[in-house]
């Protein structure tokens, strides 16, 4: 590869920057071709034409996959490595080298608008997810870039917000799925985010870009920043940002300026341009053409994996073949698939829910009625509600299709609120109020709330959006030809004041503090044992699964292997997911009641039986200890526990862990606390003290446990000499 050294300095400047919207510079007397980026975490956004990130402009025909919302709700990194494989042969095929996805930011907020792209409120779902889509999408050829690095969690503000979070919660929620992916799937390029971390622009941060992704990750490849994000490209570059896109006016000679008066180092320069000559030598795969048949096909099968059936009173689902079908909703003639914003894709077909369904209940001799109930623009309507109500009750069963349009949720902006329109809320009652049984299929990027109606209705099947295949996959999920086997991987509240992050979201001037910690999503929920419609990991099937902690057996100091077995006790062939949670209370800090630590998905036909062996490692039961700057696995009891979700424990095993026995040094201003639970020193305290021969009521020795040893030995009366209480701290500090 040709040395940074050698090439004129002014191209080495152009480097850093983009040469058009969707390409980098290239320097053909090096040898160095231009990239094309296009997005792409669930469909390729490929702009041939005018270009623009808010997909006002047209982009090239692509297959709409389903979005990371649905992904999510899979559970299953083998139908996210065959969607990143997919997008993989199209980016080929239309050119492309670096697709601008996988997201796999936390859903802290559920009211965030961009959920949609992303997977789960868990950092291992998310991370699993992410690394399977990466890495088989780079196997094509073409390159990804992760994002959006790093705490980026919600559109208000975006570009300005501060995200001011303690480093624990950075590393143990927000960062791990993005460490996962770069330590297991090896992305060649990770996107900065807009926002600001504890005050600082994550495009020109140190701390994330090079002291954790490259020294502590291994991270090897580009980083570059989100569209239009950089004010400051010389701190970006002493950061540790490598490609500041798109093209920006005036960039080369700003550049050239900070390093006449000493503001930039040519080091820093070299060291990403040397990180860009590496991506940019890589062959372009010769273009070749995709099968859109095939490929929406694909897309349908992905999506059948994703739906997750909530609630099925009575067994109504799926429907018998003979049934005959009022089908009400706008969304089942209009679907809604896809989300808004840059990740926009131009489908190159779109299955209707109607249409599809149609064409099932009639093969099978029965009839289908439709009733569109309401307008999307939020109008009421009695005519419209009137005769769907009419057509409900003349009917067998009674599904409607509801949810949320791209201008309720979208890139750019937050929801307020997580209810249904309110025409849409009143509709669904009326209905359920006359039909014999009536089904809910529901559409939407964000968490949506149940409440209203929730009781009203025999069944919910929670669609999300599926992408342009997902027509056929619901209405092949409603009669049976398929099974659901999603599973929810963000909760569904009660009511968003019950939310963890809902009294700081989504901030005030300037900032949103993460005042939750470690408590997002389900962890609070479980910790508080607060009332939710539905746990995350919830999800129904049409068949039923039994599994058994058969063994777990502790493998040296710090690591597990778990034994489960399950069987299909059911009918169907089906998917499940076995979960397995870490619970603890061993440690000094506070910990999640529940987390969820290993997952994997089995298929199995009716009556077969399979046995999984799952590996926890060290990081299934650390946290990070923010005085040592490291992960600790604190000794103590460990339980293991089998979850049909987050909130059912199906059986547990506790194990002892002999973790990490690291005895900090105390001194005289640290609490008493400290210098009693100490391991090397707590029993001569107790002894010193003379806390051994007098009993000390309760009330008493929780507040001397607060003092610190110097404060106490002056207010107590106490005879204590210090000289022995400073020996006893010198040994801690040798020890």
């Amino acid at each position: 590869m040709i040395d940074p050294a050698e090439i004129p300095l002014d191209d080495k400047l152009a480097l850093l920057s983009g040469d058009t919207f969707w390409e980098t510079h290239a320097v053909p007397d090096a040898g160095i071709r231009s990239l094309f980026l296009a997005d792409g975490p669930y469909g390729l956004r490929h702009q041939s034409g005018q270009h623009d990130n808010l997909a006002i402009f047209a982009s090239d025909p692509a297959t709409c996959f389903p979005p990371g919302v649905a992904i999510g709700s899979s559970w299953d990194p083998a139908i996210a490595a065959r969607l990143g494989s997919a997008v993989g042969r199209e980016a080929v095929a239309q050119g492309v080298d670096v697709v601008l996805g996988p997201g796999v930011n936390i859903k802290r907020s559920p009211l965030c608008g961009r959920n949609f792209e992303y997977y789960s409120e868990d950092p291992l779902v998310s991370g699993v997810l992410g690394a399977a889509f990466t890495a088989a999408l780079q196997d094509e050829g073409p390159s990804v870039s992760v994002k959006h690095f790093a705490a980026n969690n919600q559109e208000t503000n975006r570009q300005t917000i501060s995200s001011d979070v303690d480093e624990r919660t950075l590393r143990e929620i927000y960062l791990p799925a993005f460490e996962r992916t770069v330590r297991e799937a090896r992305p060649r390029t990770v996107m900065a985010s807009y926002n600001k971390i504890n005050g600082v622009h994550a495009w020109a941060n140190p701390w994330l870009l090079t002291q954790v992704l490259r020294e502590e990750w291994g991270f090897d490849g580009i980083v570059m920043s989100d569209w239009s994000s950089v004010t400051d490209p010389v701190a970006a570059v002493e950061a540790g940002l490598d490609l500041e896109m798109p093209a920006e006016e005036g960039r080369v000679a700003e550049l050239r300026a900070a390093l006449d008066d000493g503001r930039l180092t040519i080091e820093a320069v070299d060291a990403a341009v040397a990180r860009l000559l590496a991506l940019a030598k890589r062959p372009r795969p010769e273009a070749g053409s995709v099968d859109e048949t095939a490929h929406h096909e694909l897309a349908r099968e992905l999506a059948e994996a994703c739906a997750v059936l909530l609630r099925n009173e009575g067994g109504v689902l799926p429907l018998s073949r003979g049934t005959d079908v009022a089908v009400i909703g706008l969304l089942a003639a209009e679907p809604r698939y896809q989300g808004g914003g840059s990740a926009h894709v131009n489908a190159t077909r779109v299955d209707e829910p109607l249409a599809e369904l149609r064409a099932l209940v009639e093969a099978g001799g029965a009839r289908v009625s439709y009733a569109p109930g309401y307008r999307l623009d939020g109008e009421a309507s009695d005519d419209l509600v009137d005769e769907a109500v009419a057509l409900a009750a003349a009917a067998d069963v009674a599904v409607v299709f509801a949810g949320l349009g791209e201008e309720q949720e979208s890139e750019g902006f937050d929801r307020e609120t997580l209810d249904l329109p309110r025409e849409q809320v009143e509709l669904i009652r009326r209905v359920a109020a006359t039909a014999r049984r009536t089904v809910v299929v529901l559409s939407h990027g964000g968490v949506v709330s149940l409440e209203g109606w929730h009781d009203d209705v025999d069944a919910i099947l929670d669609g999300f959006v599926l992408g342009q295949g997902g027509g056929r996959a619901i209405a092949r999920l409603l009669m049976g030809e398929a099974t659901p086997s999603g599973k929810l991987a963000e909760t569904i509240p009660l009511h968003l004041a019950d939310h963890p992050s809902w009294l700081n979201f989504p901030g005030e001037r300037g900032h949103v503090r993460y005042g939750e910690g470690v408590l997002v999503g389900y962890r609070y929920f479980s910790s508080a044992e607060a009332p939710v419609r539905y746990p995350f990991g919830h999800g129904l099937s049409y068949t039923n699964f039994a599994s058994e902690l058969r063994d777990v057996e502790v493998v040296g100091d710090d690591a597990v292997t778990v034994t489960v077995e399950v069987q299909n006790t059911g009918e169907r062939a089906g998917g499940h997911v076995v979960q397995l949670y870490v619970s603890t209370s061993a440690g000094d800090v506070r910990r999640p009641t529940r987390e969820l630590r290993a997952f994997t998905k089995v298929h199995l036909a009716p009556g077969e039986r399979t046995e999984v062996r799952i590996g926890l490692d060290r990081r299934a039961f650390a946290f990070w200890d923010i005085d040592r700057s490291d992960w600790t696995v604190a000794p103590g009891a460990y339980a293991i526990q089998l979850g049909a979700d987050a909130a059912t424990v199906l059986a547990e095993s506790v194990v002892e862990l002999a973790g990490d026995r690291l005895a900090g040094a105390v001194t005289l201003d640290d609490a008493i606390a400290a210098w009693l639970d100490h391991p090397e020193i707590g029993d001569a305290t107790n002894q010193t003290l003379g806390f051994a021969a007098v009993e000390i009521p309760a009330e008493q020795m929780a507040q001397v446990r607060s003092m610190t040893m110097r404060q106490f030995v002056r207010i107590s009366g106490l005879p204590v000499p210090l000289e022995a209480l400073q020996s006893l701290a010198d040994r801690t500090t040798t020890s």
